[in-house]
């Protein structure tokens, strides 16, 4: 069988084949951090046509918790009601829809990333609001110093995630993903970069990832046995000092034993400037080093054809391939490869282009 067809079961879900669409935030939400009933249900379930694993984008766990205010939240009956539609629209077209839940800590409060103003802190005064972080140590230049948390306002995080997965199962989500990565509150914590704290959570590796493995056991428990948890780490900073991939190999194993079924491997996002490496398929090398922990993992970072997917499958880098980019232009690239899983009314289109542009090699 092609390694790209065969399903991939974590705990009590079956994914039908192995594309999945990363999270990917749209920045689309409406006042209240609601998700707009046309935008969001049309954009995941027309890129649910045809692939496995669709995982929501970024889902703010409290108030404070999104990076613009346009974010996607989940932490009243209102949001839950909804999401439910898009989690319902994934379902209908056979993926199996996942949710990114987020906390975006030190990267908070920002105008979104395009159109006039892009990319630029936001003060109360004009809806902005107090970023949390593990230090007082801004992003980058230009971005607001976060307060530092407290350890009731860890405690409350903690709280706010596993409450947040328990909405997230209301609303019809297969699978919870934990952000963990990209600079946002969770990774802020494992990198000394940003965390610059004495206290027990700080100081050591212990120390940093007490955190996020807090965070994973609540959210466990939070959880149905039969639903899976998924953790999205930054596997390595890029940048001295910083947290690396040696530190995640290392804490795969404790994650594991906290409950965590797969790790999607990314990388950076801790600070600006930062030197990263490119290229195609740049970042699977870090899917295969922490999946032979034993840890199942996803791979992602500029894979755009399926004969690239494939080989990832094929020699072991990872156990799903998640397509960003690509999927945002081109969400029907799975279905050319399984024209089964298409919608009825587009399965003769897809089987009449045979091989043509994104279809397998038939060596694959």
């Amino acid at each position: 069988m092609n390694p790209l067809s065969e399903p991939f079961t974590l705990r009590g879900v079956s994914v039908r084949h192995r594309i999945g669409l990363p999270p990917m935030s749209t920045y689309q939400a409406l006042p209240g951090n609601l998700p707009d009933p046309v935008w969001h249900a049309a954009h995941y379930a027309s890129r649910s046509a045809g692939t496995g694993l669709v995982i929501v984008e970024a889902t703010a766990v409290s108030p404070g918790a999104p990076a613009t205010p346009h974010d996607l939240g989940l932490w009243n009956d209102a949001q839950t009601h909804g999401l439910a539609p898009v989690a319902a629209a994934i379902t209908a077209q056979g993926a199996t829809p996942a949710l990114q839940l987020s906390h975006a800590g030190r990267k908070a409060s920002r105008t979104r990333p395009w159109g006039t103003g892009a990319d630029a802190p936001l003060d109360e005064p004009h809806g902005g609001w107090l970023p949390l972080g593990p230090s007082p140590l801004a992003f980058a230049t230009g971005y607001r110093t976060p307060r530092e948390m407290t350890p009731d306002q860890i405690d409350t995080a903690v709280d706010d995630f596993a409450a947040a997965a328990r909405r997230a199962m209301r609303a019809g989500f297969r699978a919870v993903e934990l952000h963990a990565g990209h600079g946002r509150l969770l990774h802020s914590f494992l990198s000394p970069i940003a965390n610059h704290r004495t206290d027990a959570y700080g100081t050591t590796f212990e120390g940093r990832t007490r955190l996020l493995r807090r965070t994973v056991r609540a959210v466990r428990r939070a959880l149905p046995d039969d639903v899976p948890l998924l953790v999205r780490m930054s596997a390595t900073d890029h940048l001295d000092n910083g947290w690396t991939l040696d530190d995640t190999v290392r804490l795969a194993p404790l994650l594991a034993a906290d409950g965590t079924d797969l790790i999607d491997c990314t990388s950076g996002g801790i600070a600006r400037p930062e030197p990263r490496p490119s290229g195609p398929v740049w970042q699977a090398p870090y899917a295969r080093t922490v999946r032979a922990t034993g840890m199942p993992t996803a791979a992602v970072g500029k894979i755009t054809t399926l004969e690239q997917a494939a080989r990832l499958l094929k020699d072991g880098d990872c156990d799903i391939v998640l397509m960003g980019r690509r999927l945002l232009v081109d969400p029907m690239l799975p279905a050319r490869h399984a024209p089964h899983h298409a919608p009825a009314p587009y399965r003769r289109a897809l089987e009449t282009i045979g091989t043509a542009d994104g279809h397998l090699a038939p060596e694959l």
